[in-house]
């Protein structure tokens, strides 16, 4: 990437910590000279995240939280993807991030175990509606949100996960800031300012392990609530300096020790030779949390090598690395909780061959022969997969058949990975399943083409307006 440290500075002159560094890289941004690469990563993480949030458009949540908003008598004129209603900039930021998240297609880091395009490209959709941006500096917004919220959540993986933290949640604030910084041309004291701001903000915890759909919101309430930060940062608030790594900041709150031994301010979240985030982060082609999909991958590969049948299959022992292995959860009353057990969608995987939206449905989760499949699976943590992550996501599945056989598998680069990607037409493909049943396969393909020639869009409110149903009248 192009000018990712801003001029060079003399030998004499400290390097900046964290806060002031990132301050510092997302104010060149809008004028930065991004590869080919980022920028054709951007386009597509922006496909990819338009799919989901109109899948997810009409989903519960979605729905519970559009009539929040109604009840408190939210309105405006910002449209939101897949919805009829229009709505202030903020609340259109919050629906569409809440759309994105909510069906678990979304896109990921896995560093930095985060999904930074269901709160970047909500948040960067409604930000360039409001200030009529052009497609080259929309782009550089959403690359710019994709850096911050990767490198922030990387530098504090695995460590705010114990803590009890959604990565997604507390970094996707910054993220969001830094949108509107890009679009409105903030200098670096100004982004400094704007993430102060968001600093206060930055919440979600993991307790969605235990049911309900409160992770759906988590993307939708970052996007807000970071909007919101450089919005008043833009107006002249203040934020506190040194954000990240000062006394009582972000780093030791929801990632440090609490004794205060670690060293925040020689954290250096842009390294030299780093290769740009958006272009390290997974597509998904399974409809369930991420950690799931290495085992996903190695079932199917055993089951189609030996041409078995979930019938035939005894035991699944699955070993994997801690964090994904939290994930061996016993019941599924709910979809959002169907979708982070390992047990379930293994099963479901075994029966069906595949993990579609349409397989979480409560008819499914109530399916008897699924369930009596999902006892037979026993996860565990695999010391060499623990050693692996977060490096890579990797998990050792062993099938026992009911003649007596032992088959394993190990995948260390589940697919839609930058190691092992969804091609362009896969990915359209994926995009255009998702969205054509809300805007007709017509409309679907035009929305795609149109977003992988984004730069030519002078103006993108008529895009942004596009991709929402006729408004209520």
């Amino acid at each position: 990437m192009a000018d990712e440290s801003g001029p060079s500075r003399p030998p004499s002159v400290p390097r900046p910590g964290p806060t002031k560094a990132l301050a510092g890289w997302v104010a060149g941004a809008a004028t930065a000279a991004f590869d080919a690469a980022s920028l054709r990563r951007a386009r597509g993480h922006t496909i990819d995240t338009v799919g989901a949030m109109l899948a997810g458009a009409v989903q519960e949540a979605t729905d519970t939280a559009a009539r929040t908003l109604r009840l408190c008598g939210v309105s405006g004129g910002t449209p939101v993807p897949g919805r009829r209603e229009r709505l202030d900039l903020l609340s259109a930021a919050f629906l569409g991030g809440t759309a994105g998240h909510g069906l678990e297609l979304d896109d990921g880091h896995r560093a930095g175990s985060v999904h930074p395009g269901t709160v970047v490209v909500p948040a960067a959709l409604a930000a360039a509606h409001h200030a009529r941006c052009d497609g080259r500096t929309f782009l550089a917004a959403v690359i710019a949100g994709y850096e911050v919220m990767c490198r922030l959540a990387a530098a504090s993986h695995p460590r705010a996960r114990w803590r009890g933290f959604h990565n997604t949640a507390t970094t996707g604030v910054f993220g969001a800031a830094a949108v509107w910084a890009v679009m409105h041309r903030f200098d670096a004291a100004r982004v400094e300012h704007a993430f102060g701001a968001a600093c206060s903000s930055a919440s979600g915890l993991f307790t969605f392990l235990q049911g309900g759909d409160v992770k759906r919101l988590h993307p939708g309430l970052a996007a807000r609530s970071g909007l919101m930060a450089a919005v008043l940062a833009g107006e002249g608030l203040e934020g506190p300096p040194d954000c990240l790594e000062g006394k009582d900041g972000y780093f030791h709150a929801y990632a440090g020790g609490d004794t205060g031994e670690v060293d925040y301010a020689g954290i250096d979240l842009l390294p030299a030779g780093a290769p740009p985030a958006v272009t390290e982060c997974y597509i998904k082609p399974h409809a369930c949390c991420r950690h799931i999909h290495a085992p996903i991958d190695a079932l199917l590969q055993i089951m189609a090598e030996h041409d078995l049948a979930a019938g035939a299959i005894a035991a699944i022992r699955v070993g994997t690395y801690r964090v994904a292995a939290a994930h061996d959860l016993r019941a599924w009353p709910s979809f959002t909780a169907a979708q982070m057990s390992i047990p379930f969608v293994l099963a479901t995987a075994a029966r069906h061959r595949r993990v579609g939206l349409d397989l979480f449905t409560a008819g499914h989760r109530a399916d008897r022969a699924t369930a009596l499949l999902a006892e037979r699976v026993a996860v565990g943590v695999d010391p060499a997969c623990e050693t692996a992550y977060p490096a890579h996501r990797p998990a050792a599945v062993t099938l026992e058949t009911a003649d007596g056989r032992r088959l394993t598998c190990r995948v260390d680069e589940p697919y839609g990975a930058p190691a092992n990607p969804l091609d362009d037409d896969a990915l359209e493909a994926k995009m255009r399943a998702l969205a054509g049943p809300v805007l007709g396969e017509a409309g679907a393909r035009e929305i795609a083409g149109r977003l992988w020639e984004i730069e030519r869009e002078e103006d993108l409110r008529p895009l942004v307006e596009s991709l929402a149903l006729p408004a209520v009248t």
